[in-house]
Formats: C-alpha cells, structure tokens, sequence
C-alpha cells in the first residue's frame, strides 16, 4: 500500500491543478489552429506541444529536475538559450539569408512606413508605465507590437527576463493571429476607392546595390542602436551570404537546416516555460491585453501614416495604404494579408511584392526600436 501511495504522490493526478488543465487546453487549441487553419504553424505546433510538456503535472521541488526552471533539468538547459538570448540572433541571421531587399532598395520611401507600423511600440511602452510596470517591464511588453518574437524575446532576456514566457507567448500569438486581426482594422482605415490603388512596378535593382545593402545597413543601424547589434548583424550577415552568391552554401545552411533547428528548440522551451504555477498570474493576463493593443495600434499607424504619405504623393507614385499594415514584422504574413485585402477590392490589383519592402523594414524598425530601449533602459 505505502508503494501505491509514492506512486500515488509522484504522479500527475496527484499534482494536477485546474491551472494545468487550462494550459492544457490552450496548448491543445495552438495545435488546433496550426493543423486545422495553417495559422502560423511552425510557431505554432512546437510551442503548443511545449505547453502541454511544459504543464504535465508532476511533484515539484522534490529533486526530479523535471521542470524547465528546476535546474539541472533538461528542458532548463534548453531554455538557456531563451534567457541568455542566443537562439533569436540565430534566427534573424536565417531571416536575413531568406530576405529579399529588391522592393524595399527600388521603393526606398516605403521604408517610412516600417518605421510608423512601430507606433504600438512606444505607446504600449507609455500605458504599460502607468499600469505599473517597471520602465524595463513595459520597453519588454510594448516590443509585442511589432510583431517580431525574436526580438521581443531579446530584449525581454535583456531587460525582463521573469516575464519572457508571456510576452513570447504574447507575441507569437499574435503573429499567428495576423490574418484575424489585421483585416478589419485595414477595412475601418481605408476607402474602397483607396484599397484599389495599382502601385507602378518596382524598378530592378542591380547585384551591386543588393550586395552594398546589407554592409551601409548594418553600419547605419548599428551606429543608431548599438543594443541592437546581435539582432541586425547576424540579419545583414545572413542578406550578405545570400546577395553575394558565393556562399550558397552558408545561405542555404542558415535558411534551412539551422533556423529549423533553433524554431524547434525555442518553440518547444518558450511553450514549456508556460507552467501554471508560474506562469498564470494577473500580470500575464494584463501582457496579453497589453500585447493585443500594441498589434492593434502598429497595424493602424502603418495604415494611416501610407494615408498621409499620399498626400503629398502623385499619380502612379501613390501608395495603397493596405500595404501600410504590412509594416509590422509578421514576415511575410502581413505582406500576404495585404495581398489578399487588394485581390478581394480588385481582383487584378497584385500588392505582394509591393507589402514585402514595409514589412522587411518592419523587421529592421522593430529590431532598431528594441536596440535604442536596450540602451537607454540598461
């Protein structure tokens, strides 16, 4: 009886709370959304699994070094890549090798528009403040509006590091929620007559310019945010082994086998990270409301910063501003729900290759925005 009872205790019924069973099922609807609507699925699936190992309910703190913050555990070994910020350089540098610069270098204005999409950023920063927040705390959360998961951890391990499982389950939540969110907010913005604007094809653009990019890049942003130097340097590294076309085989490296690797681990420890007794806090409930806003604010600042650009713009040189909400980071899904918006307003207006340049100069603004608090909030 007393070997049915250890038995008893050491298992998860014994431990289970209704707060691993909640978790349970949020880990269950992530899959749900990966497999059955495609939203975000190589986020998706390895985070809601790492939910479901991350709130398998065992006896803590008896020596098991099971769970991802009891030391000496497996899952903590993993999950040091996550705190100490090494896995989101190593995705941005498999970023940097799959990214196309083309329609950004052609239509160097657009640039103007990632920059706005960062709007939620610092007004997220600004209400996080007056909830309570510590000034690292709300640089951490508001970083969520940019869509960006990465750097969103980055600068949390940075500057927040008690809060990195809910703002990297903030931000990639809402990565994979883009084609939800975003839609209606576009519609609101703009006019039917608006959304069917036909930008001019973008001009060609030389080797020389592709291979020059990402060296003048890295100097330029990296003297604007030198906090920002592990993110835009292995993004610029990763465009230089691809636009060089020597390195093919560092390219295909980096974009493929590598940044799959670093998706898996860090999906699996940011879902596991999610355990309920440390997890499920009002403080986590506010990140996520928080979070929501700072998306909502980037989609529209995006939106309606392209409204007033085509202002002072002419004939063919106006802008759709449905690209606008493309600023964000979510590469390349706000680019395709742009695309989608123009093809539902006009079936013959193509605005993809037109959303790509704001939606990569999303991922160089975020990164930048994170590298300027970084340094200011050190």
């Amino acid at each position: 009886m007393q070997g049915i009872l250890r038995f008893l205790e050491y298992s998860g019924f014994m431990n289970v709370t209704p707060g691993h069973v909640l978790m349970i099922l949020i880990g269950i609807l992530f899959i749900y959304l990966a497999v059955r609507h495609e939203y975000e699925p190589l986020l998706l699936v390895p985070i809601g699994f790492g939910i479901l190992i991350g709130n398998t309910p065992f006896l803590e703190n008896a020596g098991l070094q099971l769970g991802i913050y009891e030391q000496g555990s497996v899952m903590n070994y993993l999950y040091q890549g996550v705190l100490k910020g090494i896995f989101p350089p190593l995705i941005f540098l498999g970023i940097g090798a799959m990214t196309d610069f083309s329609t950004l270098l052609s239509n160097p204005k657009l640039i103007l528009l990632g920059a706005a999409a960062q709007l939620g950023i610092f007004l997220t920063y600004l209400g996080a403040i007056a909830l309570g927040f510590t000034n690292p705390e709300s640089a951490s959360i508001g970083i969520i509006g940019g869509a960006d998961g990465p750097t969103a951890i980055f600068i949390s391990s940075r500057l927040a590091p008690h809060l990195i499982g809910s703002i990297a389950i903030a931000a990639y939540s809402y990565m994979a929620l883009v084609p939800v969110i975003q839609p209606p907010i576009m519609r609101l913005l703009t006019t039917p007559e608006e959304r069917k604007i036909k930008m001019k094809p973008p001009r060609s653009v030389s080797k020389t310019e592709k291979v020059v990019f990402p060296i003048a890049g890295l100097l330029l942003t990296g003297f604007i945010a030198p906090g920002a130097l592990p993110l835009l340097g292995m993004l610029f590294f990763g465009n230089l082994l691809k636009e060089s076309m020597v390195t093919k085989r560092l390219a295909d490296t980096a974009r493929n086998a590598m940044i799959d690797t670093v998706t898996i681990i860090l999906g699996l420890t940011v879902g596991a990270s999610t355990q309920a007794t440390t997890f499920l806090t009002p403080q986590s409930i506010l990140i996520f409301v928080l979070g929501a806003l700072s998306f909502m604010i980037s989609t529209a600042g995006g939106v309606l910063f392209a409204k007033l650009m085509n202002l002072f713009l002419k004939g063919d040189n106006k802008i759709n501003p449905l690209i606008g909400a493309a600023g964000v980071s979510a590469v390349p899904d706000s680019a395709r729900v742009a695309q989608i918006e123009g093809l539902k307003a006009d079936p013959t207006n193509h605005l993809l290759m037109h959303a790509m340049a704001p939606n990569v100069a999303g991922v160089i603004g975020s990164a930048v925005a994170a590298g300027i608090m970084i340094s200011y909030l050190m």
